[in-house]
C-alpha cells in the first residue's frame, strides 16, 4: 500500500504544475496532443480511455488518430522526418521500435515515474535497448490459447488436457465420436504460424531461455526440441477440418462460433468475436508434452511513447506517467478491446469472464513473445511455409526444422 501511495503522490506532483509552465493552449484553454497508432479498430475504445484521462487532467485533450495498419510504419516515418508526427504514438516492440529510438525520433522514457517499478523485466524488455534504456511504456499484450466448447465437453464427459499427449487423445476421441475437433486451417497462412505454432513452441524449447539459445546459435534449428515442435503440428493436422488447406482464418472463427468445430487454437484478440455465442465456452493453455512445463505465448503487442519533437513534452510525459501507473493501467483495462491485456505487474480484474480466464492461464507459468519477433523476423516466412508443408505432409518434421538452419 505504501508503494501505491508514493506512486500517486509522484503522479500528482508531476501533473499539477505541468500545465502552468508555458505549454501552448487552444482558445478553449486546453493543450491538444495527438496520438498515432496502427489500431484503427480501437477508435471507440481509445476515445473512452482518453476521456478518462481528461477527468484526471481536464485542461489536456488527446486526439487519437490511427493510420491504416499496413501503412503505419511508413506513414509514421514520413511524418517524423517532416516534423509533422504525433505527440504520442504507438511503438512497435523489439527492433522496429528500437530503430526509431536510435534514429532520435522517439524519446528516452526510462525516467517516467513508476515505469521500472510497475512492470516485470520480461514486459519491459521488448521496448528496452541493450544498455537498459526504455523507449516506450508497455501498454497491452495478447495471449495464445485453445478455445473450447464447454457444452460439448460436458456432454461427452471430456476434461481439459494437461499434456500434449492428452490433447492429441482428446482430439482423437472427438473425431471418433463424429466431431470436427479443431477449427484451424492454413489458407491464410499467417494464422497457423502465429496462433498455433508460436503458441506451442515455448512448450518444447523451454520458453524465452530456449528462444535465446536459438537466437545466439547455441542451439541448431534441427535439434530434437524443434523437430518435436514440428512433429506436434504434423500429428495434429489430422484433426483439422476436412479440406483444411482451403480453410481461412474467418472460416475457422465461423466453424467454432457455429459449433461445427469443438476447439480453435487462436489468439486472445478474438475473445470478443464470441460475445453472442449460443453455447458455453472457455479457454485453456496449449499443453506441453510429458516431462516439460507448459508455457504461454503472451506477446507484447503495443506500447506508447512520445515524439522527441513534440512541443508539449511535459504534457506527453504526464500522460505516459499515468499509463505507467496502476490507476492508468486499470482504466486501460476497461477501455482496451477484449483480449488485449495491460502489462503492468498488478492484478487487474477484467469485466469479460473469458478474458479473466485467459489472463489466469499465465499464473505460475513461463511466458514469452512470439518466437521470431525479438531477433529472428527474417525466419517468419520460411518458418511459416515449413509449418504448412509439414501439416500437408509435403515434408517431414526433420526437413522442416533443417530448412531453418542458418
Amino acid at each position: 500500500m505504501k508503494k501505491i501511495i508514493v506512486g500517486l503522490c509522484v503522479l500528482t506532483i508531476l501533473l499539477t504544475p505541468v500545465f502552468s509552465q508555458g505549454a501552448k493552449e487552444t482558445d478553449s484553454g486546453k493543450v491538444v496532443l495527438t496520438m498515432g497508432s496502427w489500431r484503427t479498430d480501437d477508435v471507440t475504445q481509445m476515445n473512452a480511455l482518453l476521456k478518462e484521462y481528461s477527468k484526471v487532467v481536464p485542461n489536456v485533450e488527446i486526439q487519437f488518430k490511427p493510420t491504416n495498419p499496413p501503412d503505419y510504419n511508413a506513414t509514421l516515418r514520413l511524418q517524423l522526418d517532416s516534423n509533422t508526427g504525433p505527440d504520442l504514438l504507438y511503438a512497435r516492440s523489439y527492433d522496429t521500435g528500437k530503430e526509431l529510438f536510435k534514429g532520435g525520433y522517439i524519446a528516452d522514457v526510462t525516467e517516467i515515474p513508476g515505469l521500472m517499478e510497475n512492470f516485470t523485466a520480461a514486459n519491459l524488455a521488448p521496448w528496452q535497448t541493450e544498455d537498459g534504456r526504455m523507449f516506450a511504456v508497455p501498454f497491452a499484450a495478447v495471449s495464445h490459447m485453445v478455445y473450447y466448447n464447454k457444452d460439448v465437453f460436458k456432454k461427452e464427459g471430456l476434461s481439459i488436457p494437461s499434456t500434449w499427449e492428452d490433447f492429441l487423445a482428446l482430439n482423437k476421441t472427438l473425431k471418433t465420436r463424429g466431431y470436427t475437433a479443431l477449427a484451424n486451417g492454413v489458407a491464410d497462412e499467417w494464422d497457423i504460424l502465429e496462433t498455433f505454432f508460436f503458441g506451442l513452441v515455448p512448450n518444447y524449447i523451454g520458453g524465452s531461455k530456449g528462444r535465446v539459445a536459438y537466437e545466439t546459435g547455441l542451439r541448431k534449428f534441427n535439434d530434437p526440441e524443434m523437430v518435436a515442435a514440428f512433429t506436434a503440428m504434423k500429428d495434429v493436422a489430422q484433426y483439422l477440418p476436412k479440406g483444411f488447406e482451403s480453410v481461412t482464418y474467418n472460416d475457422s472463427q465461423i466453424l467454432f462460433n457455429t459449433q461445427k468445430a469443438v476447439m480453435f487454437v487462436d489468439g486472445s484478440w478474438t475473445l470478443g468475436v464470441y460475445k453472442d455465442a449460443t453455447f458455453d465456452w472457455g479457454v485453456f493453455a496449449i499443453p506441453a508434452p510429458k516431462g516439460k512445463a507448459t508455457a504461454i505465448c503472451f506477446h507484447p503487442d503495443m506500447a506508447i511513447t512520445m515524439n522527441t519533437a513534440t512541443k508539449h513534452a511535459k504534457e506527453a510525459k504526464a500522460f505516459l506517467t499515468w499509463i505507467a501507473s496502476i490507476e492508468g493501467a486499470t482504466a486501460a483495462s476497461k477501455a482496451l478491446p477484449v483480449g488485449f491485456f495491460p502489462m503492468i505487474n498488478y492484478p487487474i480484474a477484467l469485466a469479460h469472464p473469458q478474458a479473466n480466464e485467459t489472463l489466469a492461464l499465465n499464473e505460475g507459468k513461463m511466458t514469452d513473445a512470439r518466437f521470431v519477433w525479438p531477433k529472428m523476423m527474417d525466419l517468419y516466412a520460411p518458418m511459416n511455409q515449413a509449418v504448412i508443408k509439414t501439416m500437408k505432409g509435403e515434408i517431414t518434421p526433420m526437413q522442416a526444422a533443417t530448412s531453418l538452419v542458418r
